[in-house]
This record gives C-alpha cells, sequence and structure tokens, in this order.
C-alpha cells in the first residue's frame, strides 16, 4: 500500500504543489502527511500489525486450551491473555481498518479532493499508536494487564493493578480517534459530494459510513462514561459500581453495552458496505434494492441502542424487561434479513465470476448469515439463560466479527488494490488464502457451539476432559488461521513491489466514481476540479 505515490496527478489539472508531500520524504511524510490516501494506508497497516498482536494473543489461548490442566500460563496472565486479545481486535484491528478504507475511498467515491478536515485526519490516525502501546505496556506494570475481560465489568476493575489505568486511558485515546474520524466522515460526506451526486445517488459504502460514524458519535461517549466511573471508583473514593459504597455492578453492564450493541453495528455496517460494492462488481448488474437498503442500513442503526440488555438476561432483570429486550433484538433480524435477501437478488442472473474479492464476499454472505442465526438463539431469553458465558457466545460473536468484518475487510482489499498500488495481486495465491482462511476460520468455531452447548464457559483456562476434542480441533484450526494470514501478508507485499501492472478498470463490473473517473492507480491528488455527475 506504500507504493500509491506516482506522478498522475499531473493530468488532473495539477494545484501548483509539484512536491506531493508538503516538502517532505521519508519518515516525516508519514508523520504529517494530510492527504486522504497517505492516511488511509497507515491505518491499514496499522489495523493489520495489531490484528498479528491480536492473533499471537488468541494463539496463545488456544495453546493452553490445546488439552486439560493448566500447561503454559497461570489462570491469571490467561485472563490477561482474553482480555487485551478482545480491546486489540476491536479497537485496534477491526475498527481502523474500516476507518483506513474510508480514508482512501470516500473522496474518491463522491468526487471531493480530500477529507473535510484534513489535520484533524492526521490527528485522528496518530492518537491510535499510542492507545496501542499504553495497551500493550499494561503487561508490563505491577500485576500485569488487566483480566477483566474485554468489556473490562466492574467490580473486577476496582481491584485491578496499574495496568488497568493504562488500559482506560488507552480506551479514551481509541475513543477520541474515533469520534474526531467520524466527524470528518459526517462533514465529507454531507458538505462535498460532487456536483449531482445526491445522497440517494450515492455509492452503498458511502451510505453505511455515514450512518456509523453517527452511531460512533452516539456510542463512544458512554464507553468514556463508563470507564471514567470505573477511574474515579478506583481512586477518587466514589462508589459508582461498588456495592459496598451503595453502588451497583449491574449499572455498569447497563452503560458499557449502551455502548456494546450500537458497536457491534459501527464495526458491521461498514463491512456491509464493502460488500455491497464488491457482489454488484462481480455479478456484473447493480445492487438490487439500493432504497431498501439505505433505509435497513438506518433501521439497525436505530434499532442497535434499544437491544443492549439481551448480554444481561442473567443480571436478575424483570420479566417485562426480559420481554422487551427479547422483542427488539429479534426485531432487528427484519432489517439484516433485507440486506442478505439484496445481496442475494444482486447475483441472481448476475453475469458472475469468482475472483477473489467476490469469494470473501460470498464467504461473508454465507457464514454472516449462519452467525445471524446463531445470535437469533441468543436473542430467545430461555435459551439464552442456559448458553450464557459459555463457548456458544464465543463462537457466535465470531461468526459475526471475523467472518462478518474480517472476510469483509479481506474483499475490500482485494478489489481496491489494483485501485491504490496500479497493481494486481497473485490471483492463485489470493484463492489460496480465501480457502484456508474458511477452513480453517470453520475448524476453529463451528465446533465451539458445541462446546457451548455442553456447558463449557468462556475465559477457562483449564477444562474437564469431556470438552478435549473439540478443543483440540479449535486449536489446530487456530494455528492454521493464523499461519493463512501470514500468506495474505505475501500477496500484499508481492503485489506491491512486483505485482503485474494493473488494468484502467481491472474489473469491469465496478461503476463507482474511482473505478470510472480516475486513472488506476488513483493520483495522489484525486479530483482538483470536481467531477459532475448528469
Amino acid at each position: 500500500m506504500s507504493a500509491v505515490i506516482d506522478n498522475h496527478g499531473h493530468a488532473h489539472g495539477h494545484d501548483g504543489h509539484h512536491d506531493h508531500h508538503g516538502g517532505y520524504g521519508g519518515l516525516m511524510r508519514w508523520i504529517t502527511t494530510t492527504n486522504h490516501k497517505d492516511i488511509g494506508t497507515l491505518y491499514l497497516w496499522f489495523s493489520f500489525l495489531m490484528f498479528m498482536v491480536g492473533g499471537v494473543l488468541a494463539l496463545a489461548i488456544r495453546l493452553e486450551l490445546f488439552e486439560p490442566g493448566i500447561q503454559f500460563f497461570n489462570p491469571d496472565l490467561f485472563n490477561q491473555f482474553t482480555t487485551m486479545h478482545g480491546l486489540i481486535m476491536v479497537f485496534g484491528a477491526i475498527m481502523p481498518a474500516f476507518v483506513g478504507f474510508a480514508n482512501w475511498q470516500i473522496p474518491m467515491m463522491i468526487g471531493a479532493p480530500d477529507m473535510a478536515f484534513a489535520r484533524l485526519n492526521n490527528w485522528s490516525f496518530w492518537l491510535l499508536p499510542f492507545a496501542a502501546a499504553l495497551l500493550v505496556l499494561s503487561f508490563f506494570m505491577p500485576g500485569g494487564a488487566p483480566g477483566v475481560g474485554w468489556t473490562l465489568y466492574a467490580p473486577l476493575t476496582v481491584q485491578m493493578g496499574i495496568g488497568m489505568d493504562l488500559t482506560i486511558f488507552a480506551v479514551h485515546l481509541l475513543g477520541m480517534s474515533s469520534i474526531l474520524g467520524s466527524i470528518n466522515i459526517i462533514t465529507t460526506i454531507l458538505n462535498m459530494r460532487a456536483p449531482g451526486m445526491t445522497l440517494m445517488r450515492m455509492p452503498m459504502f458511502c451510505w453505511t459510513w455515514l450512518i456509523t460514524a453517527y452511531l460512533l458519535v452516539a456510542a463512544m461517549p458512554v464507553l468514556a462514561g463508563a470507564v471514567t466511573m470505573s477511574l474515579t471508583d478506583r481512586h477518587f473514593g466514589t462508589s459508582f459500581f461498588n456495592a459496598a459504597g451503595g453502588g451497583d455492578p449491574v449499572l455498569y453492564q447497563h452503560i458499557f453495552w449502551f455502548f456494546g450493541h450500537p458497536e457491534v453495528y459501527i464495526i458491521a455496517l461498514p463491512a456491509f458496505g464493502v460488500v455491497s460494492q464488491v457482489i454488484p462488481a462481480f455479478s456484473r448488474k447493480p445492487l438490487f434494492g439500493y432504497a431498501s437498503m439505505v433505509y435497513a442500513t438506518s433501521a439497525i442503526a436505530i434499532l442497535s441502542f434499544i437491544v443492549w440488555a439481551h448480554h444481561m438476561y442473567t443480571v436478575g432483570m424483570p420479566v417485562q424487561g426480559q420481554l422487551f429486550f427479547m422483542y427488539a433484538t429479534t426485531l432487528i433480524a427484519v432489517p439484516t434479513g433485507v440486506k442478505v435477501f439484496n445481496w442475494v437478488a444482486t447475483m441472481w442472473k448476475g453475469s458472475l465470476s469468482f475472483e477473489t474479492p467476490m469469494l470473501f464476499a460470498m464467504g461473508f454472505l454465507f457464514l454472516f448469515t449462519l452467525g445471524g442465526f446463531t445470535g437469533l438463539v441468543c436473542a430467545l431469553v430461555p435459551i439464552d439463560i442456559q448458553i450464557h458465558d459459555t463457548y456458544y457466545v464465543v463462537a457466535h460473536f465470531h461468526y459475526v466479527m471475523v467472518a462478518g468484518a474480517l472476510f469483509a475487510a479481506f474483499a475490500g482489499i482485494y478489489f481496491w488494490l489494483p485501485k491504490w498500488t496500479g497493481r494486481m495481486y497473485d490471483e492463485a495465491l489470493g484463492k489460496w488464502h480465501f480457502w484456508l482462511t474458511m477452513i480453517f476460520f470453520n475448524m476453529i468455531f463451528f465446533v465451539q457451539h458445541f462446546l457451548g452447548l455442553a456447558g463449557m464457559p468462556r475465559r477457562i483456562p483449564d477444562y474437564p476432559l469431556m470438552f478435549e476434542t473439540w478443543n483440540k480441533i479449535s486449536s489446530i484450526g487456530a494455528f492454521g488461521f493464523g499461519l493463512s494470514q501470514l500468506l495474505f501478508l505475501y500477496v500484499v507485499l508481492k503485489a506491491i513491489r512486483r505485482g503485474a501492472k494493473a488494468p484502467e478498470r481491472p474489473w469491469e463490473g465496478a461503476d463507482s466514481l474511482e473505478w470510472t473517473h480516475l486513472p488506476t492507480p488513483a493520483p495522489y491528488h484525486s479530483f482538483e476540479t470536481a467531477p459532475v455527475l448528469k
């Protein structure tokens, strides 16, 4: 992705900045850049680095669970691994990846010269490495990293060492980055569209990001409030979550999940957007039911704020509360179903071809739908009380997050890589990456449904002999999955270094502005003058 710099920009009525990067070369260029493409590249590489860090922690977890008994890590360290794996993957890997896509694609898709607030954009990114450093450093503090689960539940958070404080500050920085990035995205989409591009003519990716950005602005401050209350409970004598002082640990859960459920869709909606660009391109026909997709996305966003307590059926809420959250949660299946049917209808009778981006999009479609069905199971109170905090929930969550978000991110990278770098990736290796990822993913997580139904609790370093077989299969799958991602890194680097030159429009079905109005690779400055859409 670092190979996107080229001089085609001169063909677009260049604005006199003959030096592309404000006069800086080398490292300073990347630190000071305000160009949306550079910043998108930084986000994507950062997210891949964090994906690797989180992945190593996941492999440590699966190594310990390969067989019964305590093998490698004491239970305390095991809990630290599960906590940091979750935090790093959600806030360090998946979210920045989609912000990277937004930075790269939104200005090119709406015909804007850059993001609305270019310097703010730079700052939004540079908050992230410091936040990530705080998370990793917490392992080296007295008492280690927090071992409280990625949800940071009180009252455990009140009892942890100084690593907990580092984590709280890291969450604040990550939240600031998200909010600033969202304000930038909203302003760019609402104010900088090319003449003739009405909201209902925008690519679906821009719609999903516009709605996601509003979700972030609404939800992130709630998380900041929750962790700040934990911080004052720890150091300033308050008792928000401490029952001994009249507080309530369940209050924390309410506040956290009021952020946490929209967060699921903050991650899923941009993935929907990517898939909504890829599937029509390889079906060679327009997206089926565009307007219904927009309304479904909006409905999901609104409903995501009224279902939070379905994570909390077992805290002793009244039956009326359980019923409300059960019905509201099942209702979310309707707009999600609309999307799935629209994607399938887009492919129906299309002239399909199965290059790597399409394979990942179809893998997303199949596995995300499966994850949706297991989510419906979790929505039903009587069943959820049985499977709450078991490996069934772990399996469901990863079908939505990995098969949902990660597969969509892979589809997006393979899809736009020729536009970014001007070079094609190795199609055969890309397909190998897809099939290995697909097989190993199901090896890890499909069997975890059986573990959960049999009653294996999550976040434990040891288990009885009856769970051994499925755990062995899951752990073997995890190592296969991890190695497959090294193949992905190789494919991307090989494309950047010595890939075949990409044609102007490598995917003939792709029809958004970046494919129709810009050369390949995209010039450093995209639109000096806005294209006019007829």
